[in-house]
This record gives structure tokens, C-alpha cells and sequence, in this order.
């Protein structure tokens, strides 16, 4: 019963992670062209590179707290098991955007206004 709990656990949150890691890359593109001057070579490349700190950050954490708690016995225990941990793992999920999307507006808009003081961008609203 442990194995599959802890099975179902990584495949879960995994493909969480996953999911969302493609989703805000693919959707986040536009934002951060924005947030860099419509400069689209920097925003790809700091999109992957978020994308790559968000997996190891994440994929972490989902490894490290296989060992919190107490291993289940029982199915009863097994769907308690499976909901804290995926649970916590979707709320560090959740975390880990707002951290991220307030950190690169705030660095866009440092790039952003540097750009502009080069001639090289055009303002973008406050």
C-alpha cells in the first residue's frame, strides 16, 4: 500500500507541475515581451529560465516531503495521504506564481524603463 501511495503521489503531483509549468510558459510569453520592451529573444529566454528554476524548485519539493508524515496503511489513509500532500504541493504551486509573476513585473518594468531611457522601447502604463 505504501509503494502505490507514494507512486500515485509523484505521478500526480509531477504531472501537476507539469501542466501548469506548460501553461504559464505558453501564456506568459506575452506578458513578459511586454515587460521586456517587446524585446521577444530576452522574453523567451527568461521564460525558459523561469520554467527551469519553477521544475527544480518544485520537483524538490515534491521529493522532499515523500518523507513527512506517516507512511499509510490503510485506503482510508492512503486518500488522506494523497490529499495533504498533493494538496501542499498545489498550494506551493500557487506560491510559486504570484512569487514569480510579482518579481518579473517588477524586473520588466526596471528593464522596461531602462530600454526606454535607451530609445529602444516605448513606455508601458503604470
Amino acid at each position: 500500500m505504501v509503494e502505490i501511495a507514494y507512486a500515485l503521489y509523484l505521478m500526480i503531483t509531477i504531472a501537476i507541475t507539469i501542466w501548469v509549468a506548460r501553461t504559464l510558459s505558453k501564456n506568459g510569453e506575452v506578458f513578459l515581451i511586454q515587460c521586456f520592451g517587446h524585446n521577444a529573444e530576452v522574453a523567451r529566454s527568461t521564460n525558459h529560465l523561469l520554467v527551469v528554476g519553477f521544475y527544480l524548485v518544485n520537483i524538490g519539493f515534491i521529493t522532499l516531503t515523500l518523507s513527512l508524515g506517516a507512511e499509510p496503511q490503510t485506503i482510508t489513509e492512503t486518500i488522506r495521504f494523497l490529499s495533504n500532500k498533493v494538496g501542499l504541493a498545489v498550494m506551493v504551486l500557487g506560491g510559486m506564481h504570484f512569487f514569480n509573476m510579482g518579481a518579473v513585473a517588477q524586473f520588466g518594468r526596471k528593464v522596461n524603463s531602462w530600454l526606454y531611457e535607451q530609445g529602444l522601447a516605448q513606455p508601458v502604463a503604470k
